[in-house]
């Protein structure tokens, strides 16, 4: 409660507000963002609220952002959301205002801002902002539009409530943010539908990936192979959560070739923790659901043989798969 009050007190105390979030963004960190600002325009109207951070990359019909000019940081207060540490924040000008504030639910292993609001039990960026709303009703108006993002970041980070990740409050407060008039399904739709080459993309997924008998898995993508089906990086994206379909499957990594041929890393899994596996490969996030990056497809097979090692000590400690 004293970091929240912190932020509110900080909020109110500035007449120009610029949000952040972190690079190649998700449902969660736009909802975060773009629902935070939209939470300040309509409870504090006189100030100047702004979002920034560049393409959206397929995200459009979420939110657009704004341009803005590098003076308007001066004396500005500067909020960044949903983003672990500070290499990862799009557009670098966040440094450059008054006062810095982070709210995230990523462990916080890079701590930066003047103040820091983190909750790893949160499902969501996206979550804590609802959560704040909550916490002072009587400064903080909700409007449909913020309403239909965090809804949105909720939805994204949770895998529509499925993960591990969703608890009793986030179903609390995802209940009070459809109490409002914005059309759910629509925007579920949204979300989850894809173009049909990435759809194609998907069977390759399913025909291609490498298991072995402890339920480690590994999918890759080459440029030549991302070049055939028509699809970019950040769609990519969508086929992340396919092997956790798999019932043998208990963790996997799918690796994206990039242009200059080293590999992003999409890593996720239903027990093995893998974060630590990620952070030693210039990565890291949450438990269960975590990126990094591999110079080449010698390090690609160790991060697969990591995964391997973590599984099968898993499988060890817990039995038959989950």
């Amino acid at each position: 409660m004293q970091k929240q009050a912190e932020i509110l007190q900080a909020i109110e105390a500035y007449s120009r507000i610029i949000i952040h979030r972190h690079m190649r963004p998700d449902p969660d960190a736009l909802g975060s963002q773009v629902g935070l600002a939209e939470l300040l325009r309509s409870s504090y109207p006189e100030k100047e609220i702004y979002q920034v951070g560049g393409p959206v990359e397929g995200l459009a019909f979420l939110a657009k952002m704004q341009e803005v000019s590098e003076d308007l940081y001066q004396g500005a207060l500067v909020i960044v959301t949903d983003t672990a540490n500070a290499p990862r924040v799009s557009d670098k000008r966040f440094s450059l205002g008054d006062k810095l504030i982070k709210i995230d639910h990523h462990p916080n292993d890079e701590p930066y801002g003047d103040i820091v609001w983190v909750n790893t039990n949160a499902s969501s960026c996206s979550e804590m902002i609802a959560s704040f709303w909550q916490l002072f009703p009587e400064q903080l108006v909700m409007n449909e539009q913020s309403a239909r993002l965090l809804y949105a970041g909720i939805v994204g980070d949770t895998g529509r409530f499925l993960y591990p990740s969703t608890s009793t409050e986030t179903l609390a407060l995802a209940a009070k943010l459809r109490t409002f008039e914005f059309d759910a399904s629509k925007l579920n739709r949204q979300i989850s539908q894809m173009p049909l080459k990435v759809a194609r993309l998907s069977g390759y997924v399913y025909e291609q990936i490498d298991a072995d008998e402890n339920g480690a898995a590994k999918v890759i993508f080459s440029k030549e192979l991302m070049a055939q089906y028509g699809v970019s990086d950040s769609e990519t994206a969508s086929v992340v959560s396919l092997p956790g379909n798999i019932e043998e499957i208990l963790a996997w990594a799918i690796f994206v070739q990039q242009p200059d041929g080293s590999y992003r890393v999409r890593l996720r899994s239903k027990g093995p923790v893998i974060n630590e596996l990620a952070k030693k490969h210039h990565g890291g996030g949450h438990p269960l659901a975590s990126g990094a990056n591999a110079t080449d497809l010698a390090e690609v097979q160790e991060i697969y043989q990591e995964i391997q090692a973590l599984c099968q000590q898993y499988m060890a400690e817990n039995g038959k798969m989950l």
